[in-house]
């Protein structure tokens, strides 16, 4: 019997529904609701797909799932997870963006601990991973917690956020530099691991959680995290138009989504922070990650049907 498409898939895919989903985000952030609704529909059944064969693999094909658990790859599960459930809970549909918060709570920790005691000295881009999974928690229950469905929620996102920026650092200590030049798209989490956690920041400084001192200390720490993640980007830049890479290998969907992540990093501080500079330049690199977005989804589509 023919294997259905989606059990060909590699974990990574999941970065499909990250870079989709915070596209759909930035977009809405600037006001193309309709455009935004239409990127969220094939994340979600993209991710749907990936989920119901996460769940196939650890019980009918157990030796297969541990192999792919232990690589950071398999942590876009939970950060495609919380992607979808931040965009769900803008439509304010909260009681689905629960339900994703919880299920990705469930799996985290146990993705995390299973890469962390399988990295080796030398990582590719998706090490960077660790970081981008715990903040994506922070993200999404801080984007709950700013709409009003629950203080509980602030508490716990600060923890997620300083822990993601532990693991941020964890990461870049095995990080292999060379990926910078020989990485096929995963080298660019680096940045998008940098933005991610400069959202979550902007989200606990737009809580009213915090006053005074406390909110003044999380508004410069989103914005240095802001800048970290804009000279990563713009070294990362540099190094593709010296060195280019190809185009149609799948992990450039891990390049689109910090490119996306960016751009919407970039429009939330601004907002957060009070800095009405930072949105026209969150729109515009908003633009240059779609452009991406539409390139990578042509050139993926000619190398699936060639």
């Amino acid at each position: 019997m023919r294997s259905r498409w989606w059990e060909q898939l590699p974990p990574v895919a999941g970065s499909f529904v990250m870079a989709t989903g915070i596209i759909s985000v930035g977009l809405h952030l600037t006001g193309f609701e309709v455009i935004s609704v239409l990127m969220l529909a094939p994340a979600g059944v993209v991710w749907a797909f990936l989920a119901i064969d996460f769940v196939r693999r650890l019980v009918w094909n157990r030796t297969r799932w541990e192999t792919e658990a232990e690589t950071p790859a398999a942590l876009t599960a939970v950060a495609a997870t919380t992607v979808l459930g931040t965009r769900i809970s803008l439509l304010g549909w909260y009681a689905p963006a629960f339900v994703l918060l919880a299920l990705a709570s469930v799996v985290w920790p146990v993705l995390l601990y299973l890469v962390i005691g399988h990295w080796n000295r030398h990582m590719p881009g998706a090490a960077f991973l660790v970081c981008v999974s715990t903040e994506g928690l922070a993200v999404l229950a801080g984007t709950l917690a700013v709409a009003g469905r629950g203080d509980a929620l602030v508490p716990a996102a600060l923890v997620l956020a300083c822990l993601g920026v532990l693991l941020y650092l964890a990461a870049l200590s095995r990080f292999d530099v060379r990926q910078l030049w020989s990485g096929a798209g995963d080298q660019w989490i680096a940045a998008g691991a940098l933005a991610i956690t400069a959202l979550a920041f902007s989200k606990l400084t737009a809580s009213h959680y915090f006053t005074g001192a406390a909110h003044d200390l999380l508004r410069g720490a989103c914005l240095v995290i802001l800048a970290l993640n804009l000279i990563v980007y713009a070294v990362l830049v540099v190094t593709e138009v010296v060195d280019p890479r190809p185009a149609d290998d799948v992990r450039r969907w891990a390049t689109v989504f910090p490119l996306g992540m960016t751009a919407v990093a970039t429009l939330s501080a601004g907002a957060a922070a009070g800095i009405s500079w930072l949105r026209p330049v969150g729109s515009g690199l908003l633009i240059v990650a779609v452009g991406a977005w539409l390139l990578t989804l042509v050139v993926r589509a000619r190398r699936i049907t060639a």
